[in-house]
């Protein structure tokens, strides 16, 4: 059975995701606040839920320190601030995802199981060595990796999944829809489509020669996205 880490100052939203987790298979340690949090954090938790707002300190606080020990364990915050900011931070801190109060349950249940599953499917090997080559971006589906220019870029999960996607179905253009399936490997409708907006700008700082000016990743309004320049596999 997998174990979740659930971080959540409030008892009441905490004993309703803790009663649903449990019918559909999880185990759940839960932990009020950052310190707590602290001392329950073990090998065996396959993902850690965190609220953001917690009486000791912010769930960014607790994100960074999981990194920074390098531990790889897949992290969702639980948060009412949906902003881009918000968001934006969370996943620059090494979040995989997030969910916004009030949780909706099944959606939950789908985002955790489609975070495990991407976690999974990263530490297989691809197409082992398969290298994909365009304008100074060189992706390596075996290794995955990706450099610029001969330098090593580093992407999220879903940053190198969202390029591999682009340039693997270049110069087609990809729907909005499209990628946040494929992307989150859930129904597009339990996505919020800003997400998909913050990886675009997230990436495009990371690859593109000038990021005011993007000409690797070309938005095409009411449609979605295209790798618009030729690429060598």
């Amino acid at each position: 059975m997998k174990k979740i880490l659930l971080v959540e100052d409030d008892r009441a939203v905490a004993l309703a995701v803790i009663y649903s987790l449990k019918k559909e298979g999880f185990v759940v340690e839960h932990a009020l606040n950052l310190k707590s949090a602290r001392g329950k954090l073990n090998d065996g938790d396959d993902l850690i839920l965190l609220d953001l707002m917690l009486p000791d300190g912010d769930g960014y606080e607790f994100c960074s320190e999981v990194r920074e020990a390098g531990n790889e364990i897949p992290i969702i915050f639980m948060t009412a601030c949906d902003e881009e900011s918000n968001v934006v931070t969370g996943l620059d801190l090494g979040a995989d995802d997030y969910v916004t109060k009030p949780v909706k349950i099944k959606e939950l249940v789908s985002r955790i199981n489609a975070v495990l599953r991407r976690k999974r499917n990263f530490i297989k090997v691809i197409d082992s060595r398969k290298i994909i080559k365009s304008n100074g971006i060189e992706l390596d589906k075996g290794a995955h990796s990706v450099r610029k220019n001969g330098e090593d870029i580093s992407l999220t999960v879903n940053e190198f999944k969202l390029l591999l996607l682009l340039m693997e179905n270049a110069p087609n253009v990809l729907t909005r829809n499209f990628i946040l399936e494929k992307l989150w490997d859930i129904d597009g409708n339990y996505i919020d489509a800003n997400a998909l907006s913050v990886y675009i700008k997230r990436l495009r700082e990371k690859i593109e020669y000038d990021g005011k000016n993007p000409t690797l990743i070309a938005t095409v309004r009411g449609v979605g996205y295209k790798w618009s320049v030729e690429v060598v596999k």
